[in-house]
């Protein structure tokens, strides 16, 4: 593999000068012709395999990973570079002034001794900030995960405090929610039925969120659930000769059973 020397061993500034190579106009064909639209499918990508790595708790993947997610970061960086808008230097002099800015307990005269404390500073800030850039939703972006989107909604207006107090008035909402959607299931109403599910499906990402609950990551270890189990189904239907859309319901919810207890799930 040929490298590249490195005196001082400052591999971040020799990432971003391999990235200025390969963009070279003697560079990489490939990378010379990326764009940041191009390009968004990889950040995405590395996103979730940086996320795969944390759910494995693979370490010497997430170094991996991070290194690739890192990469996709240069790279835009670069692109925006060449463009005249804005270079590496500045993505990072940004976020270390933001992050001195928004952590007055350790940079400044301020004092915060729990995690509640220092949310507590965060809202005043951004309450500051906010007062100039417009709503406290402002920065959710509309790309994000629907489910992951609805709990950061619901996190940045709580934090005004356009919340219920209690967890009573969110078991009533999804109720109420409950039976609106099967309501308008009865209805026929296509239009109606996809606008009373989203609220279903809103009210209980809040519900998960009074449970201090992540519901990206119960929805995610959900998802592993079924694939291990339904796996287990097509292996047991092989074993018994059987073809899958020609078994009966019942046999298959038997070999069902047998993951969930073989696992002591539920």
């Amino acid at each position: 593999m040929v490298t590249m020397k490195s005196e001082s061993k400052d591999w971040f500034r020799d990432l971003v000068e391999v990235m200025k190579r390969l963009r070279a106009n003697d560079g990489c064909p490939w990378d010379r012709e990326q764009t940041h639209s191009s390009l968004r499918t990889y950040l995405l990508e590395e996103t979730y395999e940086v996320l795969d790595a944390l759910d494995k708790e693979d370490h010497d993947a997430l170094c991996e990973e991070l290194g690739d997610l890192l990469l996709q970061v240069v790279f835009h960086a670069q692109i925006a570079c060449e463009d005249g808008r804005f270079c590496i230097d500045d993505v990072c002099r940004n976020v270390v002034l933001k992050l001195i800015h928004r952590h007055p307990h350790v940079f400044g005269d301020a004092h915060a001794e729990t995690p509640e404390d220092v949310m507590e500073h965060w809202e005043r800030l951004k309450a500051k900030e906010t007062n100039h850039k417009g709503s406290v939703l402002k920065g959710i972006p509309d790309s994000m995960p629907a489910l992951l989107q609805a709990y950061r909604l619901q996190e940045k207006a709580s934090r005004v405090g356009f919340d219920w107090r209690e967890i009573d008035p969110v078991w009533d909402k999804v109720r109420e929610e409950w039976d609106e959607l099967e309501d308008a299931f009865k209805s026929g109403d296509r239009e109606r039925i996809s606008h009373e599910l989203g609220d279903l499906l809103f009210a209980i990402t809040n519900l998960a969120r009074f449970m201090k609950i992540d519901p990206e990551t119960a929805l995610r270890e959900c998802n592993k659930r079924f694939k291990r189990r339904f796996e287990h189904v097509e292996e047991r239907a092989r074993e018994e000769g059987l073809v899958m859309e020609e078994t009966p319901l019942d046999t298959l919810d038997l070999f069902w059973e047998e993951a969930k207890r073989a696992e002591g799930g539920e």
